[in-house]
């Protein structure tokens, strides 16, 4: 098993304590220096010379099992499904279907090789975030900030938002979705879930309905969290005709992906404050244009698909990956596989 990516020797040496049967190669000299915690492509003006690059050749050629994926990119994935001993990669990403779909693999390499995401790994700090979103817009933030840089003090107050009482629709219920639902039910919320497989509510969730039912759901929003992947059966899926059936109050969270949402419906709704506002952490183009009305509307708050890095996110994989390496050692079948065609 070689590490190929940035990984703290401590949680090397936790991996290799966890599963002595594994032989476990880290050689961190060769491989690019993380710039912060759980940077996962390391530093990008990294180089070897023509010795390290020789010797980091040879390891991956007799590597079974690779931690993460080189350079973090669907061309380093491309590039290795074609070595000969690979069965299996495990990538730190959660969204790592859409790094294989972009490398456009073989189906012969993709039957020959199974891929593991990190799924799951950020349903904390995600669902975190998307409270907080939920209390910025309901406790009106945009606007205290506003008026603290203005050193405003406004003569008449007005009353904020209670998430006590109100319906929160979540759109995803995987890790991330059920999480928020737990953080949620703390606020008093009700808890309605929006997912595809046709299972009894989990705990915290008041009601769980199929996508069929989401543009009517959409009526009784008085806030939405988005948590989807991006797929082919979620691209475009929170559409204009969603968007136009939310409530004037609804508080709209995307922490999933901007694919799954008509973003010019969503920005023209912000605009004529059809809904309360938006806390949005993923967009349909990133880097988000610099000509994009988001940054400028006053009911929305933005960040730069940031807000799932934690300073324990290494460690969480870490816990992950060795529990699969134990399932791949004793012959049974891998959580969290990228299934092909659906890439997730």
């Amino acid at each position: 098993m070689l590490i190929a990516s940035p990984l703290e020797t401590e949680l090397v040496e936790r991996i290799r304590a966890a599963e002595p049967r594994a032989e476990v190669v880290h050689e961190p000299d060769l491989l690019p220096p993380a710039r912060y915690p759980a940077d996962h492509r390391g530093d990008p003006e990294f180089r070897r010379d023509p010795e390290a690059e020789a010797r980091w050749r040879a390891l991956l050629q007799e590597a079974e099992v690779l931690f993460g994926v080189p350079e973090d990119s669907a061309a380093g994935l491309a590039e290795v499904v074609g070595l000969p001993r690979l069965r299996w990669v495990h990538a730190t990403s959660a969204g790592a279907g859409e790094v294989v779909r972009r490398a456009e693999l073989p189906a012969e390499a993709l039957e020959r090789i199974t891929i593991t995401t990190s799924s799951g790994v950020h349903a904390i700090p995600l669902a975190e975030f998307a409270i907080l979103g939920l209390l910025a817009i309901a406790k009106d933030l945009p606007r205290f900030v506003e008026d603290q840089r203005a050193r405003a003090w406004p003569e008449v107050r007005r009353p904020l938002r209670e998430l006590d009482g109100q319906t929160l629709l979540l759109v995803g219920l995987g890790e991330i979705g059920r999480e928020t639902a737990r953080l949620a039910k703390a606020f008093g919320m009700r808890t309605v879930g929006i997912r595809r497989s046709q299972q009894p509510p989990p705990e915290h969730v008041d009601e769980v309905h199929g996508p069929d039912r989401l543009a009517e759901l959409a009526d009784r929003a008085d806030a939405m969290v988005v948590s989807l992947p991006l797929t082919e059966e979620t691209a475009g899926l929170i559409d204009r005709d969603v968007i136009e059936r939310l409530p004037s109050g609804c508080i709209f969270v995307n922490v999933g992906r901007g694919g799954v949402v008509d973003e010019p419906a969503l920005v023209k709704a912000l605009a004529e404050r059809r809904i309360a506002g938006a806390v949005l952490d993923v967009f349909a183009t990133e880097p988000l244009p610099q000509d994009s009305p988001l940054w400028s509307l006053p009911n929305v708050l933005v960040t730069p698909h940031a807000v799932a890095l934690s300073a324990r996110e290494n460690e969480r994989i870490a816990e992950l990956f060795v529990a699969n390496l134990r399932r791949y050692l004793d012959g049974e079948p891998l959580a969290k596989v990228v299934e092909p065609g659906v890439y997730y």
